[in-house]
């Protein structure tokens, strides 16, 4: 695999480059040599004469060549490209190194230092050093800073946060090196950079912070949302779904606790609303959450699925049967929390969603705690879920009056123990199918229930609950083989079964054997 930037067609990223298309929102960046900046393809500026352009799959890219970020489009805000691959090592092990870079399990300060990282993964940090040059263009070093200057400049546009805050958060070690680090990659001083920016949207309280993320359309927000509002705890969950005439905008609100990584927690609320117009969603975060605010932000965009590239997964899913195959704004949804989200899909299992919901109150009621009066906005859900440290304290018996049964008490309690003793990650920063097999081995952990956590929790996209029914009442399949026939039709549907997986649940029931004949792949215009 050569240099990235050489796998760019450069006519093809003028062409949306001019269209403005949102599509392209964050699978390259647009350096103009006369101004010095780099851009995303959306930005709103005059476009630029061809000759004055250089086209870049990462922002890390951009700035190594001496480029700045636009302060009008914000590159910092750009839905992410992760790059999947099942054959290649290489891939494999520099997509394992940018999770980790990208998502440290508390905040960007406890990200570890590139010879940790590379023995983490097992490599010599030389190794992964030559990898990322080749994979990326450029090293993990600059990777990471550049992350972190991004970051930065996103807290610095949308936030009040003080300078010296922002600099913690953002991952320097001092305000003064922080300072340097703004002043010699973007020739602007922070103040600068905070006064070309504003707060995105209104804070309820001055203990709020504010945000912007964005995504790549088509966006089915109702779907999402629909699927979220089922599911969820009216004490630290609400969803509100897409009103036609209301001004008010759809979204959910609701608590979250992040360990810090010094055996203590941070506790807060969220609040989330899509803005469908400008493909962005605005985050307010409770001030509390500050100290982990990168975590909460990587986990956002888990949860919504927000750096999913549609035309990439509707080039492979158009061939899945009836109107499966039409559904491309269809998301994954995902989690705040892996823990959390594997409890659930325990007490979910062979149950309905409305009795799984029942019995996931209980156990919020029973043991969550109530947020912290610092952390509570005063308004909407106030409760968090058990962390995995109290689920492993709690008796069997105190789970069974909650009306848990044994077997679901014992999958419950063993997925705490072995969250707290380090045996699972549930972050999604480990490798799936490490987890998938770890996860099979525990007591009440199934095939299904191992894939429905790597789908949503571990971000997957390649995960397949097989045996899974309504998959297979989609798919026009019946018993005895339904699961060894529906793991063959989804050979075609790789490495995006994950969403061929919600899209077969939102399609519902075939209407006739026919349709789980797919249709011919007609390539289509780049």
């Amino acid at each position: 695999m050569g240099h990235p930037t050489a796998l760019l067609d450069s006519h093809a990223c003028y062409l949306a480059l001019t269209a403005r298309d949102a599509r392209f929102d964050g699978r390259f960046f647009t350096g103009v040599v006369s101004t010095g900046i780099y851009c995303r393809p959306i930005c709103r500026v005059r476009a630029p004469r061809r000759e004055n352009c250089r086209f870049f799959s990462h922002a890390a890219q951009a700035e190594q060549a001496g480029f700045r970020p636009c302060l009008r489009c914000r590159p910092e805000m750009a839905p992410g490209t992760p790059a999947w691959s099942s054959t290649d090592a290489g891939d494999i092990l520099v997509r394992e190194a940018l999770q980790r870079l990208d998502a440290p399990p508390a905040g960007l300060t406890t990200v570890p230092r590139i010879a940790e990282l590379a023995h983490q993964l097992g490599v010599s940090d030389r190794h992964l050093r030559r990898l990322f040059e080749e994979k990326v263009g450029v090293t993990p070093v600059q990777y990471l800073q550049t992350r972190r200057l991004l970051t930065a400049k996103q807290l610095l546009a949308d936030s009040l946060l003080p300078m010296a805050q922002v600099a913690q958060i953002s991952g320097f070690g001092s305000l003064r090196r922080f300072n340097a680090a703004i002043r010699s990659h973007y020739h602007l001083s922070p103040g600068q950079l905070r006064r070309g920016g504003s707060p995105s949207v209104p804070s309820p309280t001055t203990q709020a912070i504010t945000l912007r993320l964005g995504y790549r359309p088509p966006y089915d927000v109702a779907a999402l949302l629909g699927f979220l509002r089922t599911r969820a705890i009216d004490a630290m969950e609400r969803v509100d779904l897409p009103v036609p005439g209301s001004t008010s905008l759809p979204g959910l609100r609701r608590t979250l606790a992040i360990d810090t990584g010094t055996g203590q927690s941070c506790t807060g609320w969220i609040d989330v609303r899509f803005d469908e117009a400008h493909h962005q969603v605005l985050v307010q975060v409770a001030e509390p959450l500050a100290e982990v605010l990168p975590a909460v932000i990587h986990r956002l965009r888990a949860l919504l699925d927000l750096d999913a590239d549609p035309a990439a997964i509707q080039a492979v899913l158009r061939t899945m049967p009836g109107r499966a195959g039409e559904l491309e704004g269809l998301r994954v949804p995902g989690c705040i929390d892996g823990f959390e989200l594997a409890v659930r899909a325990v007490l979910g299992q062979q149950i309905t969603v409305a009795a799984a919901r029942t019995l996931t109150a209980r156990l919020v009621d029973c043991l969550g705690d109530t947020l912290a009066p610092d952390a509570d906005s005063g308004a909407g859900p106030s409760r968090l879920f058990p962390s995995a440290q109290t689920l492993a304290r709690t008796p069997a018996d105190t789970l069974g009056r909650l009306g848990i049964v044994r077997q679901r008490q014992a999958a419950i309690l063993a997925i705490a123990r072995a969250t707290c003793e380090g045996h699972l990650d549930l972050q999604g920063l480990a490798d799936p199918q490490t987890n998938i097999t770890h996860l099979q081995q525990l007591p009440g952990v199934g095939a299904w229930t191992a894939q429905y956590i790597a789908m949503r929790a571990l971000r997957w996209p390649d995960a397949f609950p097989a045996a899974d029914v309504a998959l297979h009442k989609a798919l026009g399949l019946t018993r005895p083989r339904a699961a060894t026939e529906a793991e063959a039709l989804s050979q075609a549907w790789r490495p995006w079964r994950s969403y061929a997986v919600v899209r077969a649940w939102t399609a519902g029931p075939a209407p006739s054997p026919d349709s789980i004949r797919p249709r011919i792949n007609h390539p289509t215009p780049p």
